[in-house]
């Protein structure tokens, strides 16, 4: 229950980000009862879970590397979470994409000295109000303090606490500005919302993501990755190569589906109609997206 319940977490924010009907208050209040449940990797690396996207943290000599913040509201709850592994300060926290459940923690993280870095597509859609086609929302600017205060185009490495931490830009997958997050020594792998592990992703079209490029970055991982990786994903809980492969699969088979009912010129409505992914369905399509909204996005998402 807990991780269905942090999962509705997500179109709530999304809702009120965009209503200006809602007030600060009841935005926090909805947040007051996430706990962030802390699971320890190995290495000094952590992933931990609260409301919104999964949160990656390295812990060491050197200082904490953080990857995603979730919610604004859970800021000091997850700092707290944080103070319990380590004593020493935040330095880098890393944005996986744009979107407020991964990036809602920056100014609060930046106000406290953290330098936050992120592909360059990334401070481009937080500089300005976005649009969220799928979910009909506007989302406004962040402040300026809350961007990326270092961006890049393809990649970066960072030496901290005994490990060397590569952060790849994979394009126009779930948005056009995912990063991996790769701690090749430790065999952990942080892959943003590129990953949903056991539930339909979502592919943000009107940030030029696209199904080919989820399934690209999946591919990726799956060739760098052994049997004893730990993979942690966007949104669900601890993933590892098989769980991924499951999900890469599933993410191939329902592209073609979809390919070859566009090619019988089958209109979206008849699509939903004809449930191509009923299989599928009972395993990806009960929690975060359902079947037919899926099928919406993932008809948008098609090349």
């Amino acid at each position: 229950m807990f991780f269905w319940k942090k999962i509705l977490h997500i179109f709530l924010w999304l809702s009120l980000a965009s209503a200006s009907v809602v007030s600060a208050e009841k935005a926090g209040d909805s947040f007051d009862k996430v706990e962030i449940k802390t699971i320890k990797l190995g290495h000094g690396i952590y992933m931990l879970m609260g409301s919104g996207g999964n949160i990656g943290v390295s812990v060491g000599d050197d200082g904490v590397f953080m990857i995603d913040d979730q919610f604004a509201p859970l800021a000091p709850k997850i700092k707290a979470a944080i103070a319990e592994l380590s004593k020493k300060p935040v330095k880098f926290m890393i944005n996986t994409h744009w979107h407020y459940d991964h990036v809602g923690g920056n100014e609060s993280l930046a106000k406290d000295g953290v330098i936050i870095v992120a592909h360059n597509n990334v401070r481009k859609r937080m500089s300005k109000d976005g649009f969220i086609k799928a979910f009909n929302k506007k989302v406004p600017a962040s402040p300026a303090v809350a961007l990326p205060i270092i961006t890049f185009s393809d990649e970066v490495t960072f030496h901290l606490n005994s490990l060397d931490i590569e952060v790849v830009h994979k394009s126009n997958a779930h948005t056009d500005g995912d990063s991996l997050v790769i701690f090749k020594s430790a065999n952990v792998i942080h892959m943003g919302d590129t990953f949903f592990n056991g539930l339909y992703p979502f592919i943000d079209v009107s940030s030029e993501g696209s199904i080919n490029g989820m399934i690209k970055a999946a591919d990726y991982v799956l060739s760098i990755a052994d049997d004893k990786t730990k993979i942690i994903p966007g949104h669900g809980p601890l993933g590892d190569k098989k769980s991924l492969k499951s999900y890469r699969d599933m993410l191939v088979t329902v592209r073609d589906r979809m390919q070859k009912l566009m090619d019988e010129g089958k209109s979206l409505e008849q699509i939903i109609a004809l449930k191509p992914n009923a299989d599928f369905d009972k395993i990806w399509g009960q929690a975060f997206l359902k079947p037919d909204v899926f099928l919406k996005i993932l008809n948008s998402a098609m090349p």
